[in-house]
């Protein structure tokens, strides 16, 4: 169980958000379509999950006008902005922004989100919706950034979480290729040039 505020005051959720490179939890949402969303729809690919407690609060609504404006920059990546609202809620809301580069999706018929990722609020005015957080997942399925907002009134960190999707990959063994930006060592016992030398 973790803490967070609601106006000043503390309030608990049901437990803590998934460690820093642990496998990020499978989960299925609901689109605006009503169709499932699960995070296997997203293998190989970076996630952002934008969690809140209502788009019809002015800072929920914020963060998915921010993350709407900013993942596009990213390749190979996609925001998923979760809260407890009905998918007409979040078609509704994204239809009238004209947010599109985000994917808006809804836990009303997958409760078992909040748990497993540790948001669902336990108590206080807010109690059975999501506490603000913020998880970074890599292409590999690892938890590589994850924030639980200390205020829920207030946003989350963007620039960690979007310095989190500009993590150096590990680079793949020692290859020949016949592009020089590419290339790498040629032998076992030289070192793996980073792809920029262009030697």
């Amino acid at each position: 169980m973790a803490q967070t505020n609601f106006k000043g005051k503390p309030v608990q959720t049901s437990g803590n958000l998934p460690g820093i490179n642990t496998k990020a939890p499978a989960f299925f949402l609901t689109g605006t379509d009503l169709s499932d969303i699960s995070l296997a729809d997203f293998a190989g690919e970076k996630v952002v999950l934008n969690i809140f407690p209502s788009l019809d609060t002015p800072v929920c609504a914020m963060t998915v006008r921010k993350f709407n404006a900013e993942i596009d920059h990213y390749k190979n990546t996609v925001a998923v902005c979760a809260s407890m609202d009905l998918p007409f809620a979040h078609s509704r809301f994204c239809g009238a922004e004209g947010l599109e580069k985000v994917i808006s999706a809804s836990a009303f018929r997958h409760s078992d989100f909040g748990i497993d990722y540790g948001v669902r609020i336990k108590d206080g005015p807010l109690a059975g919706l999501f506490a603000r957080a913020v998880v970074v997942i890599n292409e590999h399925g690892e938890v590589v950034h994850s924030q639980l907002v200390d205020e829920i009134t207030e946003e989350p960190d963007y620039d960690k979480a979007l310095a989190a999707l500009e993590e150096a990959v590990e680079l793949d063994p020692c290859v020949v290729t016949d592009t020089a930006e590419h290339a790498r060592g040629m032998e076992d016992d030289e070192p793996c040039d980073d792809g920029r030398s262009g030697s």
